[in-house]
């Protein structure tokens, strides 16, 4: 059973998205290319290896029940996502969480598709997980076995290694995040900072193509923002997806999508997302 369907079970609950409202249209600026990502230290094979990662996103509606209905989360939003690092920004409840959970497997659409470097979201889940890492922003329920140490293998397992390589790989990883000295502790004896180091070593040790971290940072003080910012930025993956509602944060990255009303309102250079963002923030309340 792979590590990403434990987290899975993690996240049984996610946060609700406002429907967006009616007539809200969508004004996209212009999809730069993108520079291909670095490989994952972990020298893993990658579908498309040699090739920029691409997200293609079409048509994407998601929906839920409510005790009111059905709400609309996400309507009809298109979009291809090949920058090495992209921020995704909007006001609580505009759907950006949505749209990366849909990407990352863990909803389904009602309509429309997605497919992550060449494999379809839906219909191919189980080989998608095995390319995903999840950052969830809530450090406390990252963590699913007792122990550091055990956490961190706990993403090599059906990998067709051996302990000792396991044992290896986990040693390196715990090293390069700082971990060592916490390798034996309880998990939930960790600061939130600490946590979140665990949680971001557990999912880069499996090499993943794509890292995608939901506001890593909001729980965070200001060193271990800053770890956590600049692991995931250096960049952690192929590619990397950061829900984000620091500016300062999504500025870093190579490319910006801002989501509105469920819908795509912009996509390109951050700066120019990001002020498009704050012009919105001066409009009335939808």
């Amino acid at each position: 059973m792979s590590r990403f369907l434990h987290r899975r079970r993690a996240d049984r609950h996610p946060p609700q998205e406002a429907a967006p409202a009616p007539g809200a249209g969508p004004s996209v600026g212009p999809n730069p290319a993108a520079p291909e990502a670095t490989a994952p230290r972990s020298g893993q094979a990658h579908p498309g290896e040699g090739r920029p990662p691409v997200i293609r996103v079409r048509d994407l509606t998601v929906t839920a029940e409510g005790p009111e209905g059905e709400s609309v989360l996400l309507q009809g939003l298109t979009c291809t996502l090949g920058a090495a690092r992209t921020a995704v920004i909007g006001e609580n409840g505009s759907g950006k969480s949505t749209l990366v959970r849909v990407i990352a497997g863990l909803m389904d659409p009602a309509a429309g598709s997605v497919t992550v470097h060449g494999i379809d979201a839906v219909a191919e889940r189980r080989r998608l997980r095995r390319h995903v890492g999840f950052v969830f922003a809530n450090p406390g329920a990252q963590a699913i076995m007792p122990v550091v140490r055990e956490d961190v293998a706990l993403t090599l397992r059906g990998r067709d290694l051996s302990k000792e390589q396991i044992r290896r790989t986990v040693d390196a990883a715990l090293a390069e995040h700082g971990l060592s000295d916490l390798a034996d502790r309880a998990c939930q004896s960790l600061s939130s900072g600490q946590m979140q180091r665990l949680a971001l070593c557990s999912v880069l040790v499996g090499g993943p193509d794509l890292v995608i971290a939901d506001e890593p940072t909001s729980m965070l003080d200001a060193r271990h923002r800053r770890i956590i910012a600049d692991r995931l930025l250096a960049p952690a993956a192929r590619q990397v997806l950061l829900v984000t509602h620091d500016m300062d944060l999504a500025a870093r990255c190579d490319e910006a999508v801002l989501i509105r009303d469920g819908k795509l309102e912009a996509q390109g250079p951050p700066d120019e997302v990001i002020a498009r963002y704050h012009r919105s923030l001066e409009e009335p309340v939808r």
